[in-house]
């Protein structure tokens, strides 16, 4: 049974930095997509990146790109989020989730993925 844990959200002020990581187990993720999304207070769950287990393909969402970083560590089953330069709007729950496979049309989307952590709040103050 696949199991998608996250770690490493907590507070932080305007333009700090945050490392969230998922832990995965259950089964081997070849050929997985891993995505991060985030659910801003009282709005819909929406997509911040995503990287193929192999690490062969990464796509990240506009607010992401030049300041968020995704990784995979297979070793350690493990994916992780670098958080820098962040901002208030940041603020969110944010997720790891895991799909088998990479599809274009619905890497960006919450209902391609199967697999989903808990969350772990992230919060930034201004």
């Amino acid at each position: 049974q696949v199991h998608l844990a996250e770690s490493g959200g907590g507070l932080v002020h305007t333009g700090g930095s945050l490392r969230l990581s998922c832990a995965a187990s259950g089964r081997t993720f070849d050929g997985f997509a891993m995505g991060w999304f985030r659910q801003p207070p009282g709005k819909d769950r929406e997509f911040v990146a995503a990287i193929t287990w192999s690490g062969g393909r990464i796509f990240a969402a506009d607010s992401a790109k030049g300041r968020f970083i995704v990784s995979r560590d297979i070793a350690e089953n493990r994916v992780s989020l670098q958080m820098n330069r962040l901002r208030p709007e940041d603020t969110a729950v944010y997720y790891c989730a895991g799909a088998p496979g990479w599809r274009t049309t619905t890497v960006t989307k919450p209902g391609g993925y199967d697999f989903w952590g808990q969350g772990t709040q992230v919060t930034v103050s201004p």
